[in-house]
C-alpha cells in the first residue's frame, strides 16, 4: 500500500502536466469576437468546438498524414506549419504550436480565414451535431 502514497502526492503537486480544457463560460469570454461573425452563433462554436477538440487547447491529433492543432484542430496542411509539414501553405501564417497556448488570439484570426475560404463545415463536427437543439451549449453564468 505503501507505493500508492507516492503516486498519489505526485498526482497532487504536478496538475500542470494535464492539458487545458476550458469551460464553455471561459471559452464564451475568450471567442467573443467569433460570436455572430459568418452568421455562427456562440452556441454553434461551442457544440463544434466541443465535438472537434474537447475544448482541449493542448490537443494534437494526426490525421491522414497532417497533423490538427490546439481547440479549432487547424491542420498543417494548409493553415500553419509545423516541423512535420514543413511544406504548409501556411495560410494563417503561424507556426502551428501557436496553437496549443491558452492565448487564443491568432487561433480566433486564423479561424475567422478557415470561415471565410470555407465556412463552418470545415470543422466536420458543425453539421451533424451542431445545427439544431443548441440552448444547451449557451453558458449560463
Amino acid at each position: 500500500m505503501m507505493p500508492l502514497v507516492p503516486l498519489l502526492l505526485v498526482s497532487i503537486i504536478f496538475p500542470g502536466i494535464q492539458a487545458t480544457q476550458l469551460t464553455r463560460c471561459e471559452l464564451t469570454e475568450k471567442l467573443k469576437e467569433l460570436d455572430g461573425y459568418r452568421d455562427i452563433s456562440m452556441s454553434e462554436w461551442m457544440c463544434t468546438l466541443f465535438h472537434t477538440s474537447g475544448l482541449d487547447t493542448k490537443i494534437t491529433v494526426n490525421n491522414n498524414g497532417s497533423t490538427e492543432y490546439g481547440i479549432f484542430q487547424i491542420s498543417d496542411k494548409l493553415w500553419c506549419v509545423s516541423k512535420q509539414n514543413p511544406q504548409s501553405k501556411n495560410i494563417c501564417d503561424t507556426p502551428c504550436e501557436n496553437f496549443l497556448d491558452d492565448n487564443l488570439t491568432d487561433d480566433v484570426k486564423c479561424a475567422m480565414k478557415i470561415l471565410d475560404k470555407e465556412g463552418i463545415d470545415y470543422w466536420l463536427a458543425h453539421k451533424p451535431l451542431c445545427s439544431e437543439n443548441l440552448e444547451q451549449w449557451v453558458c449560463k453564468k
